[in-house]
């Protein structure tokens, strides 16, 4: 099988590198900067091992590509607020034989929350999902760092909306000889519920700091309690704390890369390239929707969401708001809500 990586940033080039570097035919797509070096250079892929330099053919699109190849596997790595645009583009391009790739090729999903995926599924008839546990920074243009030892991470694969395939055994087996875990899960969104509970800090790290102070953490903790309170209601089954550190026990540490900090999460790395964009509406915004949609109020989410979305659109500096000042805004929303409640009773 081929791989086509849409979104070779982080997850993407960390992905795409690790199968590349097992022997695997991979090809990068990317845009901007990010294009320019991958096609110049090629990846640059800091590991504990190493650093590797895999010269992949890279495109910025699939009509770089003419058809597409019936043995081809599309993995979207793009933030989600990215994939529409992605998957309008790589939907209806053709495919060796007859077709289209939305017609025949496996597409997955290799991002966090679980909204890329529905959206997916309007186009395409064989969607995979991936909870994706994988420490990596786009440190800068062609350079990606992948802290994790001895495996760079762990990959839960499973057919959406849910089950099994040979397809999912294969592409599973390829990333386990390539320094990933990827256990095949017929219930995957199990996994990705849990996840997207873990990435609801993603906005306040971004924010104002790494959750590591005692009103941080305490924050955080609030923020994540009030997600679960949400998906309970709703009645999705996510795994607990104890199956996720049982399975993950020590399979991945992280080890310092020379000239690679880790200064934060996909949010955080989002607001430190001046993007523009974030992904909280559909971490943070996942809860708020599900909130509304079965009567919990969710002032926290609705919270971190609004900022990490002002702080994106306004470019402001990654980590800038005082945690103090975040604490004060985040007693005021749940505050209101008590005080409406009180009202409307």
């Amino acid at each position: 099988m081929r791989y086509i990586i849409i979104g070779a940033g982080a997850v993407g080039g960390a992905i795409g590198g690790r199968l590349a570097g097992s022997g695997h035919e991979v090809v990068l797509v990317a845009r901007g900067s990010q294009y320019a070096a991958l096609r110049d250079g090629g990846l640059r892929l800091r590991v504990p091992d190493g650093e590797f330099t895999h010269r992949l053919p890279t495109v910025d699109g699939p009509d770089a590509l003419g058809e597409l190849r019936a043995d081809d596997v599309l993995v979207l790595a793009v933030k989600t607020q990215d994939s529409e645009a992605a998957l309008a583009s790589w939907g209806p391009a053709p495919v060796a034989g007859g077709g289209t790739a939305a017609e025949r090729l496996p597409l997955v999903c290799a991002q966090n929350g679980v909204e890329s995926q529905r959206l997916a599924l309007r186009r395409f008839r064989r969607v995979y999902g991936v909870c994706v546990w994988l420490p990596a920074t786009h440190v800068e243009p062609g350079l990606v760092s992948a802290a994790g030892t001895p495996l760079t991470g762990i990959l839960h694969l499973g057919r959406v909306p849910h089950g099994t395939d040979e397809t999912a055994r294969l592409i599973a087996a390829d990333l386990e000889k390539s320094r990933f875990e990827a256990p095949v899960e017929p219930d995957v969104a199990r996994w990705q519920y849990a996840k997207l509970l873990a990435n609801l800090g993603n906005a306040l790290e971004a924010v104002a700091a790494p959750a590591e102070g005692e009103e941080a953490v305490a924050l955080l903790e609030r923020v994540r309690a009030e997600g679960a309170a949400v998906l309970d209601a709703a009645g999705i089954a996510y795994t607990s704390a104890e199956e996720q550190r049982e399975l993950r026990g020590d399979k991945i540490t992280l080890v310092p890369l020379d000239g690679s900090p880790r200064g934060g999460g996909s949010s955080w790395q989002s607001l430190t390239r001046g993007t523009g964009t974030i992904e909280a509406d559909y971490l943070n915004g996942e809860i708020a929707l599900l909130g509304r949609l079965h009567g919990v109020a969710t002032p926290l989410n609705d919270l971190l969401q609004r900022l990490a979305n002002t702080f994106a659109r306004e470019r402001r500096e990654a980590g800038s708001m005082p945690v103090a000042e975040l604490v004060r805004l985040a007693d005021e929303a749940v505050a209101f809500v008590q005080e409406e409640r009180t009202r409307r009773s």
